[in-house]
């Protein structure tokens, strides 16, 4: 018998929801880290006199890292096992958690994301390998329903979690979190994840593809990140462009080339597989993007404490709660792309609502509004975790689980990067534009300023020092407008991501009508 054959002899189908209850408590434990980070960005700024774009890479170094070594589960699942496997990226994990809670500058607590997210990339394509391996294809749609729940559940409440630790005791309490969830994991994988299944010696490891594609990944986010300040049109920023696009060309070439391919391209010859890893692209920049705005407006501009920020997040997350078990049966009855489609209407609805967000959009307000959002994550989740794997043959399932997940997180570190630099360049043109309306033949302008001074002489401020102060407060309030209005420009971006997501969801949908007429015909023709 297979090691998993012998599980389901030992513990009978109840070793369906073990085995499910395993992974998913060791992918909260490194999805929690995904997002938790987000409300602590503010105080490592503050700890560490780093700018909002250098404190970006607490994000984007996890999701880079994180893209890179998602392609590595399939191989090590063949190599080592899944056992074995988990228990190593938990491990890693752990350590990666501790190092960026002792982190003595940004550099090492960089690093520390790095880690984690490299563990994490492990960890996610190998829970729906198993998931696929032990559930028949009528049931995979409510599997992806029960473990994305846990799934999508911690990183929407992990940051109002991340809140309280960083109000009542530091922001390095944050990277702890996930611990007890990775030692748990640690010790359900140790007795309901399946050995190694093949026998004979260990496949060899794809060194130069992953070498291509770690380079890809860090050259291209790092001139993202530092086009900005650099000039896009300086010659390290033109050098790193350059040599991430021949790394991604020759990745390609040596992925079709090679006998032991890191990520086996056949599985992009399916056409409703392409068109859900597009989908999959584009939901991952639009999701990650919107993660990364919010807790920044309301802390940056609303003024809210981290507690308050992640609780932002809390009416979303029992939103989830209700949709993901309902959305993971209709998967299964339904065909996914109606489920895509309108995870995808509404998440853009939420984002057409956002971008009409202020200082003084009230609190419930954006959780109603998140909470719409994450109603539509609900649907998207099982539907395109199933439909796209559901095509695949038994022996890419690996190949694909990688892939799709590859994609998302692609999309993700896009779309954090790119929404953090528009932001940066958004911000810089609302200030100049607003401030160029500022002047001596403004009646508004004068009229403000003059009563802005006669509130402050009658608090007892010198007449020497009214106009000055009067001048900085209009400064401060013409700085929050800019960065308001830059907010919104980022949320309006978010939705015209997501309706564009419709246009490959629309293929997926006729590549599935027509494999489905094609099957009809050929049963047709047996009979």
């Amino acid at each position: 018998m297979s090691p998993i054959d012998t599980l389901f002899a030992r513990y009978g189908p109840a070793y369906r929801w073990l085995a499910t209850g395993t992974v998913m408590l060791a992918t909260i434990s490194v999805v929690l880290s995904t997002t938790i980070v987000n409300v602590a960005i503010p105080s490592v700024m503050g700890t560490f006199g780093i700018s909002a774009v250098q404190a970006q890479w607490l994000s984007t170094g996890f999701l880079a890292a994180m893209t890179a070594t998602m392609l590595v589960a399939d191989w090590a699942n063949r190599a080592f096992g899944l056992r074995l496997t988990m228990l190593a990226a938990l491990g890693l994990f752990s350590f990666g958690s501790v190092l960026g809670g002792l982190a003595p500058d940004d550099g090492v607590l960089t690093l520390a994301r790095v880690i984690q997210g490299a563990a994490a990339g492990v960890v996610q394509p190998l829970a729906m390998i198993l998931l696929y391996q032990v559930f028949p294809p009528e049931r995979r749609g409510a599997s992806m329903g029960v473990f994305g729940l846990g799934v999508v559940l911690a990183p929407a409440l992990g940051p109002w979690v991340g809140g309280i630790l960083i109000d009542a005791f530091d922001w390095r309490w944050v990277f702890y979190l996930g611990l007890p969830f990775a030692a748990g994991g640690m010790v359900l994988a140790n007795i309901f994840l399946p050995p190694r299944a093949e026998t004979g010696p260990r496949p060899g490891f794809d060194w130069t593809g992953f070498a291509l594609v770690a380079l890809f990944l860090a050259t291209l986010l790092n001139a993202l990140t530092n086009g900005q300040r650099l000039g896009w049109n300086s010659d390290p920023i033109l050098f790193q462009l350059v040599v991430a696009m021949i790394a991604f060309l020759a990745f390609i070439v040596w992925e079709i080339r090679s006998k032991r391919p890191m990520l086996d391209l056949r599985v992009f010859a399916n056409p409703r597989f392409l068109s859900a890893s597009v989908v999959g692209f584009i939901m991952g920049a639009g999701l990650f993007g919107s993660t990364y705005l919010l807790p920044l407006f309301v802390q940056t501009i609303q003024g809210l404490t981290p507690t308050q920020a992640g609780l932002l997040l809390m009416p979303a997350g029992f939103a989830m709660v209700l949709t993901f078990p309902i959305a993971g049966r209709l998967t299964d009855a339904v065909p996914p792309t109606l489920m895509i489609a309108l995870g995808l209407l509404l998440f853009a609805w939420s984002s057409w609502l956002s971008a009409a967000v202020d200082i003084n959009t009230a609190f419930w307000t954006l959780a109603g509004w998140t909470a719409i959002s994450r109603v539509g994550l609900g649907l998207l989740f099982p539907a395109i975790s199933a439909g796209s794997l559901r095509v695949l043959p038994p022996e890419l399932l690996g190949q694909g689980s990688g892939a799709m997940n590859f994609i998302r997180q692609l999309g993700g570190a896009f779309g954090v990067n790119l929404l953090a630099v528009m932001m940066e360049r958004r911000t810089m043109l609302h200030a100049d534009a607003f401030a160029a309306t500022q002047s001596a033949d403004n009646p508004a302008t004068q009229s403000l300023l003059a009563e802005i001074a006669s509130r402050l002489h009658a608090a007892g401020l010198p007449d020497t020092q009214l106009m000055p102060a009067a001048g900085q407060f209009l400064s401060r309030t013409l700085a929050i407008q800019a960065s308001s209005a830059a907010f919104r420009d980022g949320f309006l971006v978010v939705t015209l991501v997501f309706l564009a997501a419709l246009i490959p969801t629309w293929f997926m949908h006729r590549a599935e009508k027509k494999a489905d007429a094609r099957e009809r015909v050929a049963a047709a023709m047996a009979e």
